[in-house]
């Protein structure tokens, strides 16, 4: 960070803020200049390792190397491990805990089934969370796709992934949509387990369906939009501030589903696909 920085800042600035030595610095500079191809690279896969990690703590190597691969990166578990081991993390494994007075997390049952094909619009959504860095720390975007033409119909970006991310992207659906008796296919992440949120599906005539536990591919739709989004728009550009990395997500939302054409759709863009199809 203090690399990337010091092209905009006093080196003396940086170092004190960052509480290292100016020696510590350019040690670390000559051992990055030194570093071969293939140990930059694992360095840069590292870093994405840290950034799953902190969303998803309790993904194993196994899994560790589905959600690179969905980031672009196509690795070889036995090196995943071996980084994972060096990075000294590992999947946390959670405990099986009573309850006392409290209630246990809502679990839909699996409505979709990996059947993403919908006949109309509205009758099977998906939704998911995903972290974009920036700056050292993460924003979160929640999107909401319809999977009769892979439009994303709803989003909204946040600084913090909590309940209220999720919420206010179903109300965005709600006021956009006729939502009655539609299938909303999500994982079992903390928000989407919660009564709060099965209880306002409830209230909107929402029919809720959940992942298996642990299986990306149950709910790969959406998955596959952001990975579009990362490596077609956020890999390929730096951005300054947060409010033009929330422009470029705008824009590139908007040219997904206006523009960009896709072979399942007759080589149409989600918008021209329905309405061509939608009389």
């Amino acid at each position: 960070m203090i690399h990337e920085l010091r092209k905009t800042y006093r080196l003396r600035w940086l170092i004190e803020i960052a509480n290292v030595s100016r020696s510590g610095y350019y040690k670390w500079l000559k051992q990055r200049d030194n570093m071969s191809e293939r140990q930059q690279k694992n360095q840069e896969i590292k870093g994405h390792i840290l950034a799953i990690h902190k969303i998803r703590p309790y993904f194993g190597y196994l899994r560790m190397v589905i959600a690179l691969r969905h980031e672009g990166y196509h690795v070889n578990h036995k090196r995943i491990y071996r980084l994972m081991k060096e990075l000294g993390i590992k999947s946390i494994i959670r405990k099986k805990r009573r309850y006392f007075g409290q209630k246990a997390p809502i679990v839909q049952p699996n409505r979709l089934d990996r059947n993403f094909e919908a006949m109309v619009p509205n009758q099977k959504l998906a939704t998911d969370i995903t972290y974009l860095p920036f700056n050292g720390e993460f924003i979160y975007l929640s999107a909401v796709q319809d999977l009769f033409n892979n439009e994303i119909v709803a989003y909204q970006l946040s600084a913090r992934n909590d309940l209220k991310l999720v919420l206010d992207t179903i109300e965005k659906v709600s006021k956009k949509l006729d939502v009655t008796e539609t299938i909303i296919h999500s994982d079992q992440g903390f928000q989407y387990t919660s009564n709060a949120y099965n209880k306002r599906l409830e209230e909107l005539g929402i029919l809720g369906s959940h992942s298996r536990k642990g299986n990306c591919f149950d709910n790969a739709c959406i998955e596959s939009f952001f990975s579009h989004l990362k490596t077609e728009m956020l890999y390929i550009t730096k951005y300054t501030s947060v409010d033009e990395l929330y422009q470029a997500i705008d824009d590139y939302i908007n040219y997904y589903n206006s523009e960009r054409f896709q072979k399942r759709l007759s080589y149409l863009s989600p918008s021209k696909y329905r309405k061509k199809i939608v009389v």
